[in-house]
Order: structure tokens, then sequence, then C-alpha cells
């Protein structure tokens, strides 16, 4: 069976933004002039799938919003003959059908996963990390997709990461089956770097086997009463088999400041109407630094 669901975690309170997102989701905090979220379900739409579900939480109404249709904004920019508006206007709802669920209490990445479950039913799914951006000629997802159905195991999205950064990943080890592909032996949360020999990251890239709820079910919470999905995915390891694919782009953690800041410059610079003049401006920068 081929992958035509995807799952959007959006229930995170985004305190690392704070005030900004007081009131604003972390997911609709733009990159240059688009919500990050936007791009994720670009992503999904590029590769081919129609379903979205967010999985959503209390003060987060506006991300459905900015998916459905504003027919009082779209009369008010037809009346004011700015029809190049009212296309960026109505884009996001030519994306994909999307549909939000209630996480309710925050319980872990593994809860937010399966409180899909009624909507995924018994077939494979994707699920995306809202924060999580990859920039790349074929899609991230695209690029999964592919593997999924060359070998129908679970596959989980990989880069290298320095080895003191890699407390701050789940790392996964295993054997490589072709060039990009791992088939992996063990999915460690945050290890000590002394304690692992591989620098294979877990990005926010996931298709998983309907059989990951029947994991995710049966995972007890862990610190601060989280349903981990890693441990869920290493039982399903063990089960059916799982892939890791180091992707082909260029990841940025948006939930992150520094990478929130990396991914609008590089995005903007590669628009027309705002690289030469970020390029020019960056450079006065860095001429100045070197006084």
């Amino acid at each position: 069976m081929t992958v035509r669901k995807a799952v959007i975690p959006a229930a995170g309170l985004g305190t690392r933004f704070l005030p900004a997102t007081k009131a604003v989701p972390k997911e609709l905090l733009p990159i240059v002039d688009t919500p990050t979220i936007q791009y994720i379900v670009e992503e999904i739409a590029l590769s081919g799938l129609k379903s979205v579900t967010l999985i959503s939480s209390k003060g987060k109404s506006s991300i459905e919003d900015h998916f459905d249709i504003y027919p009082e904004l779209e009369e008010k920019l037809k009346a004011d003959q700015k029809s190049h508006l009212v296309e960026l206007l109505n884009y996001p709802t030519q994306l994909a059908d999307v549909i939000s669920i209630r996480q309710g209490n925050p319980r872990g990445l593994g809860h937010a996963v399966l409180c899909a479950k009624e909507i995924v039913g018994d077939e494979p799914f994707a699920v995306l990390l809202g924060d999580d951006l990859v920039d790349s000629e074929v899609p991230c997802l695209k690029q999964m997709i592919e593997v999924y159905e060359k070998h129908k195991k679970s596959v989980v999205a990989l880069m290298e990461v320095p080895k003191e950064d890699v407390s701050k990943f789940g790392i996964c080890e295993g054997e490589k089956i072709s060039e990009r592909v791992i088939e992996l032996s063990s999915m460690i949360e945050k290890p000590d770097p002394d304690k692992t020999s591989s620098n294979l990251a877990i990005v926010g890239r996931y298709i998983l086997s309907p059989k990951i709820f029947k994991y995710l079910e049966q995972t007890d919470p862990g610190q601060g009463g989280e349903i981990q999905l890693t441990d869920a995915m290493s039982a399903l390891m063990e089960d059916e088999g799982f892939l890791g694919y180091r992707f082909i782009g260029q990841r940025f953690d948006a939930g992150d400041k520094l990478g929130y800041l990396k991914a609008n410059i590089s995005y903007a610079l590669k628009r027309a109407d705002l690289g030469p003049g970020l390029k020019a401006y960056l450079q006065e920068i860095l001429a100045g630094e070197n006084r």
C-alpha cells in the first residue's frame, strides 16, 4: 500500500520564542513572508499526498484558519484590483485537505502521533514535524516515499551531525545497504557521544507502518509523563525492520532561534526580489566587522 496521508504534530507551546508565541502559534512564524507550516504542507503536496492531519491544541485554531478560505478578504482584494494578492491568499487552501485533531494534554511526540490513529487507519503514513524545514530540489518526503516503495519498511530521515552535537538528537546505528539507505539496528535518544560511534541524527521526517500505533499504546510514559516516539519506533524496528535515509537537502531547525534566523536568510537569498539587496547588506555588515 502506498503512502497517502500525512500527520503534522503542532501542539507544542513554542516557549523558546516567547513573547512572539504568546498569541501566535510558532508554526505560523514566517520564513520571510510564508508561515513555517505552509512550507511543510507544500512539501507534502509536492510529494503527491493530499490528506494532512494537524495534531493541534488550545489556542492554535489560527493554523486551521490559514488553510481555510477567507471570502471577505478575497472580495476586498478583488475590489482593490489586487489579483496577485488573491492568488497568495488562496494558495494555502489548494495545497491539501487539512483537518485538525486536539491533543489535549501535551504528552509528547509519541502521544501526538497516536492521536491520529483513527484518521490514518491501517495504512502507512508520513509524519513531518512542523518546525523542521528541508530545502531540497526533490522534496525530502518524496525521496523517502521512493525508499519506502522499494523496501516496504518504515523510514526515518537522517543527517550527519558533529560529534559534539550527538547528545542533542536521537541517534541511529545500522548497516548501509546502499549509498544513502541504512538498515537500522538501534535508535538511541540523545546519547552521550562516548556511548555511540554513530553521528546519524534523526530529523523530523518519518514514514511509519500502522503497526506503530500498537507500540505507542504499549509504550510507558517517560520523563514528564511523555510518550516517546523513538521508544515505539525501536520496538517496531525489532518487529518489522526499520530504515534510515540520508536525505539530499539542507535542513533548518526553525524551532531554534539561530536555526530560524538561518532559514530566513537562506530562503530570502534565493529570492530574486530580496536576494541581491540582502546579500549586499550582509556584505556591508561583514566588511564593517573587518575594519
